[in-house]
């Protein structure tokens, strides 16, 4: 079955100190573009999440992330005590100011506040994994659904170019009689005596250029293998592109062999139909 491109997975869980939110998103891409956007405390597996989110997703414009927000009074960062009070005397000694004033001005100077580096515990790791593991599920459900509404309208327009082709196979004699028509009565306007027999040689000769039979059959044999790759275990949006490149050299054959007004008319539909297909394919994994 075909799965999307687009897709959206979020995951929430809650630590004794922390909250993490963990969130996928992802967009249609010729080939794998990770961004990933985290607190510096998880940089160092930004590797292992890279390849654990490159496995499932295989291909898109996918943009991770985690946000943290804290639950618990706990905080890595504290007020450097004896440089805020150096900044505050040497602020008195230039500014008059009330203390609280002088204190907002302190902490916003170097070295004001310091940042204990936080290490990430194994089972906080394995629990973020899950976590990621869970979004993940999430995203590909959402691919799996958005892939059977992208099937549905793929099975209809290829339907639609399929009775199209039909309304083409029958409509062919009457074409073929309306050409062998108007090149006779081209020669007999002439006026001038012609071998019947040599004539119908060239006849004959001269519609063969015109004959659609072969590409009247792969057309609809590549109609029938777009719709096999469809159903097929593994979803192939590349694979389907170069099908549907096939089916549109076949029906700009049948265009421009056909020297027939309605046949041409509904050439013009199938192309419609297929850059529909074209335009939903850019979706497909």
């Amino acid at each position: 079955m075909i799965h999307s491109m687009t897709g959206y997975g979020k995951s929430v869980v809650q630590l004794p100190t922390k909250k993490i939110t963990i969130e996928l998103k992802s967009l249609n891409s010729k080939n794998l573009d990770l961004n990933a956007r985290m607190p510096s405390i998880y940089r160092e597996k930004e590797l292992f999440i890279r390849k654990q989110v490159a496995k499932e997703l295989v291909r898109g414009k996918v943009d991770f992330s985690i946000y943290v927000e804290t639950t618990a009074e706990d905080t890595s960062t504290q007020i450097n005590k004896p440089v805020v009070k150096q900044y505050m005397k040497q602020l008195k000694e230039v500014v008059e100011g009330e203390a609280t004033e002088l204190l907002k001005m302190a902490v916003r100077f170097p070295d004001a506040l310091n940042t204990v580096r936080e290490e990430i515990d194994d089972t906080e790791w394995k629990t973020i994994q899950n976590e990621i593991d869970n979004t993940l599920k999430l995203i590909m459900r959402y691919r799996a659904d958005e892939g059977e509404v992208l099937k549905t309208d793929f099975d209809k327009r290829i339907k639609n170019i399929g009775d199209l082709l039909e309304k083409v196979i029958v409509m062919d004699p009457e074409r073929i009689e309306g050409v062998r028509e108007r090149l006779r009565k081209g020669v007999e306007e002439l006026r001038e005596k012609y071998d019947e027999n040599r004539f119908e040689q060239e006849l004959v000769y001269y519609i063969e250029k015109f004959d659609i039979t072969e590409e009247k059959v792969r057309l609809k044999n590549h109609l029938d293998y777009f719709i096999s790759a469809i159903d097929s275990k593994d979803s192939n949006g590349k694979k389907l592109g170069f099908i549907a490149q096939e089916i549109g050299r076949e029906i700009n054959t049948i265009g421009s062999k056909s020297n027939y007004a309605p046949m041409q008319q509904l050439v013009v539909q199938m192309k419609d139909e297929l850059e529909k297909i074209k335009e939903q394919l850019l979706n497909v994994l």
